[in-house]
């Protein structure tokens, strides 16, 4: 068996206890080592805009780690002070604090309304995209004091977040904030997963290069450094994951009422409003045409599968809001499964998240509460079912399923055993699954795309399934599989 390339084990205990003779901490990953080297590079040349450094690296990659590994290091050498970690989620904030302190560094959480007036012991301070917005003024004041002739580095994580319009700003609040709150750094790290956004917008600590194509003029933002999901897999670090596609005829109109009925080829569909109307059908799982009850009856069965050789793995279901998460949630209760049902209106939400985390039911129907900063090693089936097509969310989503944990990363070998995402054949989604593992520039438009044109956009070339694709098998799984995501074929579920 290949060894694993990073190992938190025995060696980071042994570090964090101060036993004697221990090393300092875990031994970096190669990127980890590169991002240090480069964040070094950036304080000795200290050129304009050498200050904003963007990451890219997906789940499993170990972006919290890095970052505070690469503090720690420069800390060292005398190059840096303090540092200052901005998140935008409290479950990720207690992910950033366990982390510094398994590395012996104090990170302290700020608080309102009482604040930290005076410098805080130990290295760090964390505060939310919320708060700084909020209390961006007092703020001001209170880090002039505290990093007073002080070098410091600006962390913000999952930086797609912290968007830029010059135009509105009250809009993009949580971007100005921090632009405002970390121009005293000596470095500002921004930290993603999926550097692009989807109203064409900059996000902080991103460096845009103009260029030029057959489109006109426009801006891309090329990360610093980048960890593509590929190179993780071949790794090991993270797993694989197979798409299976559940395809069919959508029927629009009443039969029942007398009323004339339209089909559509799910896959094929290339109008974009019948596409979007196709994919609303679909996700239902009383429809007539049984797409959604095809894709959870296949996501059980996977899920089954997989049991036989990961016996904790659970199931995640996307759903699109509160009263169809509910409809899911007591189909596969009927089917006898333990499920939890996550939104954010539950009070109890935290706690049912913990608990699925620990392994106490089978699936967890959500509604955008388990993409960034979600980590549970034990998923391994995605159902992605609902109407929210971008490809940043989309990728959020399914890659809450390739994290490891240190168990089974013992006992399989790299490459690891793949997960599995359920979808219908929406044809953005396909578009998306087929390039999940590779890293693309996130291009800025001086002017939007011109939709009324009649172009096909997102739909056109080589990503378009052609009609007689479907031919009269509409119930077939359409399927990928494998990191490097082959020319797309079909086969029976």
């Amino acid at each position: 068996m290949a060894p694993p390339s990073f190992d938190l084990g025995l060696r980071r205990e042994a570090a964090v206890s101060g036993s004697p003779g221990a090393p300092r901490g875990p031994e970096p990953r190669a990127w980890q080592r590169r991002l240090i080297q480069l964040l070094r590079a950036r304080l000795v040349a200290a050129s304009p805009g050498g200050q904003d450094v963007l990451l890219h690296a997906g789940p499993g990659a170990g972006k919290t780690l890095g970052a505070l590994l690469a503090f720690q290091q420069l800390q060292r050498e005398g190059r840096l002070d303090r540092f200052m970690v901005f998140c935008h989620r409290s479950a990720i904030a207690r992910q950033w604090i366990s982390a510094a302190a398994r590395l012996g560094l104090v990170l302290q959480e700020w608080e309102t309304p009482g604040g930290a007036a005076t410098s805080p012991p130990g290295q760090g301070l964390l505060l939310s995209y919320q708060a700084a917005a909020l209390h961006r003024l007092r703020l001001e004041r209170e880090l002039g004091r505290q990093h007073q002739g002080r070098r410091w580095l600006a962390i913000a994580d999952e930086v797609h977040h912290l968007g830029l319009d010059p135009l509105e700003p009250e809009a993009t609040a949580w971007g100005h904030a921090f632009s405002s709150l970390s121009g005293g750094a000596q470095l500002r790290l921004g930290l993603t997963g999926t550097p692009f956004r989807a109203d064409n917008l900059g996000f902080c600590s991103a460096r845009r290069i103009r260029m030029h194509d057959q489109d006109g003029p426009a801006e891309r933002i090329i990360p610093d450094l980048c960890v593509e999901p590929r190179a993780l897999i071949a790794a090991g670090d993270v797993r694989p994951l197979e798409f299976r596609f559940q395809d069919g005829w959508v029927e629009h109109g009443r039969p029942e009422d007398g009323r004339d009925t339209e089909t559509s080829p799910l896959s094929a569909e290339l109008r974009e409003s019948w596409r979007a109307r196709n994919l609303r059908r679909a996700i239902r799982p009383g429809d007539r045409g049984g797409i959604a009850l095809r894709l959870l009856l296949q996501a059980r069965r996977r899920l089954e599968r997989v049991r036989l050789e990961h016996p904790g793995a659970g199931g995640l279901v996307v759903a699109r809001d509160i009263g169809h998460a509910g409809a899911i949630a007591d189909l596969l209760a009927k089917e006898g499964d333990r499920v939890h049902l996550v939104h954010s209106q539950d009070p109890e939400a935290a706690q049912r998240l913990a608990a699925f985390q620990a392994g106490e039911a089978d699936w967890l129907v959500s509604i955008d509460m388990c993409a960034e900063g979600f980590d549970a090693p034990r998923l391994r089936v995605v159902a992605y079912l609902t109407t929210v097509v971008t490809r940043s969310r989309f990728v959020q989503a399914i890659t809450r399923a390739v994290r490891m944990d240190g168990d089974r990363s013992s006992q399989e070998t790299i490459p690891r055993r793949p997960s599995y995402v359920f979808a219908p054949a929406d044809p953005l989604l396909i578009g998306y699954a087929r390039g999940w593992t590779v890293s693309e520039p996130y291009v800025i438009r001086t002017r939007p795309t011109d939709a009324a044109s009649g172009t096909a956009g997102p739909l056109g070339g080589d990503q378009r399934l052609p009609l007689q694709a479907l031919a009269d098998d509409a119930g077939r799984m359409l399927s990928v599989s494998g990191p490097e995501l082959p020319v797309f074929r079909r086969q029976l579920a």
